[in-house]
């Protein structure tokens, strides 16, 4: 609901502060003072285009200031949370004109973009009239408004979830379906290198020993020779270490009877005598099995270089063909499941949108006749405003399954002729403003209960009407105002007689200035207002009469609501 605007620098509007409260708000005035001045900021705090030609002649910018309570609008609570820009059930907009043709937005105090601005703007306010601002003109949003009136969100949300279940399998089947040309070439390659690593049979651990026996086998003839000399150094040989140290101990051992300190010495030459004998012993050991074999050298150098040559082809170390060769199996046979995938997931989506053409064809099926009921029901209200003869009707045009969409496979359009013999045309196409706004107002009636959006905007709604059908109207907005917050402009006294608090717009000049302000009329200036749209410049006590019996007249739709604005605070000034 909207709670306060506040306007300064905009047009004719020097400053301007006003309060609502619930159900039906009139704004009235005489022709040309400025009426929808009000509706004109309101939209800008909507998100509407900014021009710099709205600001105030002498002032740099121009501000307007928009607060709602969302306690009964969870969309916008819920839009206002996935933007980070909630606040509690509170919602402030603020926009800002600058002279040099730009504008800039906030909500709850922080920056927003203008599509930001505006998307947030549909979800709180809507406007029927003579401006571009209309739920009604958009196809989703009378798509959704027959779905709200028929109660459709179950059904609605059966049909989403076959849809997705449905696309998420279609999508996979098309992405296999166009991959199966590129599958049978993969799978070809996959073949081909898992034949030539299956050959190269190359185990984990079988590289390091192919190096080790490659050195080896490269490098025997000077480890034979070099081994052979070390065993003729150290024990074969003449003289030999082994002999030297044995007699270095003897002498040594006689000595240190003479002098037992040299007792370690002795043990210590003793003990690298017997070393000696052991590492003389496993040398002759390791010449009996060297064994001088080239072709196995000349084996194992081909063996490394294919393992080489294949590491190359496939640009990566030798040490790594065989979780390659793992990887490659594995790839392999995953492609190979594909048709047999390809096959299952044909079935499965075939199930899937059997599913989902059962439950879209369920939801027309009560689309159509719910139009038929919401048809019925606004065509005669359309003859209680004024426009005899007019029909509404609404076209639902099924789509084939190529179409399909998570709001089911129908396009659905509002059509309507104002006049009897004309032929009934897209809602949007209606020429008359006037009348735009009355089959408005009678959808808005008919689906009041439905309706999501707070606060509904009439802007002379009674355009080309008067007696007793502006009463029906007055009466209809009434209605809708127990429902929803109500602003309508009008110039009808049968119709501002039925708002619960009424606003009067009033244009001046001085110093050679025009200002507009809006005041907020208690009874007494309600009866003074009425009577001057009944009676014009001059107020009779006949006049004044007829207007004290409108407004006490018991109102259609329960007891008027306390005026929301009452105190000359909230007037507009001007310097």
């Amino acid at each position: 609901m909207l709670t306060h605007i506040q306007v300064q620098d905009l047009v004719i509007v020097s400053r301007l502060e006003l309060e609502f409260g619930p159900g039906m708000t009139a704004l009235t005035g005489e022709t040309g003072a400025g009426k929808s001045i009000l509706i004109d900021a309101l939209g800008l705090t909507l998100g509407e285009r900014a021009d710099a030609g709205m600001i105030r002649a002498g002032s740099d910018k121009a501000e307007v200031s928009a607060h709602f309570d969302l306690s009964a609008c969870p969309q916008a609570r819920a839009w206002l949370a996935e933007q980070e820009l909630d606040e509690d059930d509170d919602c402030a907009i603020r926009r800002v004109l600058q002279g040099s043709g730009r504008s800039r937005a906030f909500v709850n105090g922080r920056t927003v973009s203008s599509s930001q601005l505006k998307a947030l703007g549909e979800l709180l306010v809507d406007i029927h009239g003579q401006h571009a601002h209309q739920s009604l003109l958009r196809a989703n949003a009378q798509r959704d408004l027959l779905d709200g009136y028929a109660n459709h969100g179950p059904l609605r949300a059966t049909v989403a979830q076959a849809y997705r279940h449905f696309r998420d399998n279609d999508e996979r089947w098309k992405q296999l379906t166009a991959e199966r040309d590129q599958r049978a070439a993969r799978l070809d390659l996959l073949r081909f290198q898992l034949v030539e690593l299956d050959d190269l049979a190359l185990s984990e651990d079988e590289l390091d020993q192919l190096d080790t026996d490659q050195r080896r086998l490269a490098h025997q003839g000077r480890l034979q020779e070099t081994c052979a000399r070390i065993l003729q150094l150290v024990y074969d040989g003449e003289p030999a270490l082994h002999d030297q140290l044995g007699r270095a101990s003897g002498e040594l051992s006689e000595l240190s009877a003479l002098d037992t300190r040299l007792a370690p010495s002795v043990e210590l030459i003793e003990g690298a005598a017997v070393q000696i004998e052991e590492a003389a012993s496993n040398l002759r050991q390791y010449l009996d099995a060297l064994d001088m074999d080239p072709a196995r050298l000349q084996e194992i150098e081909d063996r490394l270089s294919r393992i080489h040559e294949i590491a190359r082809k496939y640009r990566i170390l030798p040490a790594q063909l065989p979780e390659r060769h793992r990887d490659i199996a594995g790839e392999y046979q995953q492609l190979e499941q594909a048709d047999a995938n390809l096959d299952s997931l044909t079935a499965a989506r075939d199930q899937a949108r059997d599913a989902y053409l059962k439950a879209a064809q369920t939801l027309t099926k009560s689309r159509r006749a719910a139009a038929e009921r919401l048809s019925t029901t606004v065509t005669a209200s359309m003859q209680e405003l004024g426009m005899s003869g007019g029909l509404f009707a609404i076209d639902i045009q099924t789509q084939d399954s190529s179409a399909s969409t998570a709001h089911g496979l129908d396009q659905i359009s509002f059509l309507v002729s104002a006049n009897p013999g004309q032929p009934a045309q897209s809602l949007a196409k209606v020429a008359s403003g006037g009348e735009l706004s009355r089959i408005s107002l009678a959808i808005q009636v008919a689906t009041a209960n439905c309706i999501s959006i707070p606060v509904l905007v009439f802007d002379e709604v009674d355009v080309g009407i008067g007696g007793g059908v502006a009463e029906i109207v007055g009466r209809q907005l009434r209605q809708l105002g127990e429902e929803r917050q109500v602003l309508c402009v009008t110039h009808l006294p049968q119709v501002a007689a039925q708002a619960h608090q009424q606003l009067q717009v009033r244009k001046h000049t001085k110093d050679g200035q025009t200002f507009a302000e809006i005041t907020a009329l208690d009874a007494a200036d309600r009866v003074n207002e009425i009577a001057r749209m009944l009676g014009g410049t001059e107020i009779t006590a006949t006049t004044r009469a007829h207007a004290e019996e409108m407004l006490t007249r018991p109102q259609s739709g329960g007891t008027p609501a306390k005026a929301a604005i009452a105190t000359s605070s909230h007037r507009n000034t001007d310097p």
